[in-house]
């Protein structure tokens, strides 16, 4: 995403700052109000997340255990949150 574009998206409320990895990089998160203000943002990021996902159970840093509901639930391994508060997918740790 271009900075132009990024600065759109941050000036409308629909991405915000997060945090600062270890690297001194700027962690974004998208705000859920996207899903209306910024529809191809959501959409993009709704995509990003499954794969992310996708790519951390097939690595094994994310463990999925069915209910009698067959409901999901997901739990991270230590290294599988590391990676995803370094892609902005769960909150930072106060």
């Amino acid at each position: 995403m271009d900075d132009e574009l990024l600065n759109k998206y941050i000036d409308m409320g629909v991405i915000k700052v997060s945090g600062i990895d270890e690297s001194g990089e700027f962690i974004l998160t998208v705000d859920p109000i996207a899903r209306e203000l910024a529809p191809e943002l959501w959409e993009a990021h709704t995509n990003f997340v499954d794969a992310t996902l996708v790519d951390l159970f097939e690595k094994g840093l994310l463990n999925v255990e069915y209910d009698e509901n067959l409901e999901a639930h997901m739990e991270l391994t230590d290294e599988g949150k590391r990676i995803a508060k370094e892609l902005g997918l769960i909150e930072l740790d106060e």
